[in-house]
């Protein structure tokens, strides 16, 4: 009978123990995400990340200097942006669905690499993660996503999206994207140059180059073509 009981009191403790990790990671995780529905992120793991890969340099940005509310943007950058990354996203709740599909099926039956990331889930890695791909970077993506489709509004994940990813080497934001590359505001990006700036996007390090390579000049007229069928609901 002792014995039962004190297994009996090893296994309460252990899930007390197993609850109050649980309340901690909840309480670490949705805190942060309640506080930049409102407060814009200073800054990201990527800046801090690159800055480390770079050893440390005084000419890359550690914090997010500037801050573009998007309904202050041009349209067309925005536009852009959701017709070559997730023209599906004022309809999907953080997740394509057919398009996961669509990638595991191609990344398990071929020797391409496919992704299916939404704005949702870039958002959610940018503000929150880091950028590996490994299993559990991808779980946790997964359930920042869905928190921050049920605490944000769909216009400040698309808001804080077009000023925390990566545009370039040490470019973050489409503010100092669009002053490094066009040498204005972001609030009168034309067609063109918006196109340009979403065409470059799933690698703009490498992308980002002059004279633009010709597989991004493909994807940038492919944008263009589709600008007049893409809608905002703000």
């Amino acid at each position: 009978m002792k014995k039962k009981r004190k297994r009996g009191k090893k296994r309460i403790r252990i899930w007390k123990i197993a609850f109050g990790l649980l309340l901690c990671f909840v309480a670490l995780t949705i805190v942060p995400v309640l506080l930049y529905r409102f407060v814009n992120p200073p800054t990201t793991p990527l800046m801090w990340i690159r800055w480390v890969e770079s050893g440390a340099p005084k000419n890359l940005p550690l914090q997010l200097s500037v801050w573009m509310p998007v309904e202050q943007l041009s349209p067309n950058i925005t536009k852009a942006v959701l017709a070559g990354e997730d023209q599906k996203f004022f309809a999907h709740n953080g997740f394509d669905w057919l398009a996961i599909e669509y990638a595991i099926q191609t990344n398990l039956t071929t020797d391409r690499k496919v992704g299916a990331s939404t704005i949702s889930m870039q958002t959610a890695r940018n503000v929150f993660l880091w950028q590996s791909r490994t299993w559990p970077r991808k779980l946790l993506e997964s359930y920042f996503t869905v928190l921050i489709e049920f605490f944000w509004s769909k216009q400040r994940i698309l808001e804080v999206y077009l000023n925390v990813v990566e545009w370039g080497d040490g470019i973050f934001g489409c503010e100092q994207a669009a002053q490094n590359y066009f040498r204005h505001s972001a609030t009168t990006l034309s067609p063109v140059e918006s196109a340009w700036m979403a065409a470059v996007l799933p690698s703009p390090r490498h992308w980002a180059l002059r004279p633009t390579p010709r597989h991004v000049q493909a994807r940038q007229i492919k944008i263009l073509d589709a600008l007049p069928n893409i809608k905002t609901s703000f």
